[in-house]
């Protein structure tokens, strides 16, 4: 999926022109990385808006022009105002086609509802929604799909255990703790509710032999 983003040369710094510039509409923002210097730019802040509601620019290589020229870019930070929505500052990363990149890819779960586990009751939680990988940028996925078709009440899904598309690994961290990704179990009051039935359960069972007992004796 390409994105398009349109940015503005920014001239001043400080706190002072950037309240002016936000005033107008206008975010400030940066450009970094590559083995290149700095530039400030500015964008257009309900474009900018619109695009944050896209899972999609959050985790994707995106097109950015800027006075003719044309980047490939990185979202690497979003400063937000503390109560309004309005977004203070914004951070872009270059990429070189060459190095590796460092993303967060989101997790998008298939299958949840017709798993064994959800068949029987069970509630599957997701523990994770997303995961640090490292690739080479026309290596990078929208996604990594987990298909939850075989989760059944007590399983666990490791993210060792995800398919990694091709090209594409976990960072080192995520390889060497092995968290979970999703669970699959029965919710509380299942379970309060099959262990006050046990005692009941036994106790009408043991019924029978008392019974029979007494008549032996008669």
């Amino acid at each position: 999926m390409k994105i398009e983003v349109t940015a503005f040369p920014r001239n001043g710094n400080g706190t002072g022109p950037a309240r002016r510039m936000r005033k107008t509409g206008r975010v400030p923002g940066v450009i970094y990385g590559a083995g290149k210097d700095s530039q400030p730019i500015e964008l257009d802040h309900n474009a900018l808006s619109r695009h944050l509601k896209m899972e999609a620019f959050h985790a994707s290589i995106l097109d950015m022009a800027v006075e003719g020229s044309r980047e490939k870019v990185l979202l690497r930070d979003v400063q937000w105002h503390p109560w309004r929505a309005e977004v203070l500052h914004v951070d872009f990363q270059r990429v070189a086609s060459d190095r590796k990149i460092h993303m967060k890819v989101p997790l998008h779960f298939v299958n949840a509802d017709s798993c064994p586990g959800a068949k029987e009751g069970g509630v599957v939680s997701h523990v994770m929604n997303d995961v640090d990988v490292q690739c080479l940028p026309d290596d990078l996925p929208e996604y990594v799909e987990v298909d939850l078709g075989k989760v059944d009440i007590g399983s666990l899904i490791h993210v060792n255990e995800l398919p990694m598309p091709k090209g594409v690994e976990l960072v080192a961290r995520l390889r060497q703790d092995n968290p979970v990704v999703v669970t699959c179990t029965l919710p509380r009051a299942a379970v309060e509710e099959a262990a006050a039935a046990a005692p009941a359960e036994g106790a009408a069972a043991d019924k029978p032999e008392a019974a029979a007992g007494d008549k032996d004796k008669k």
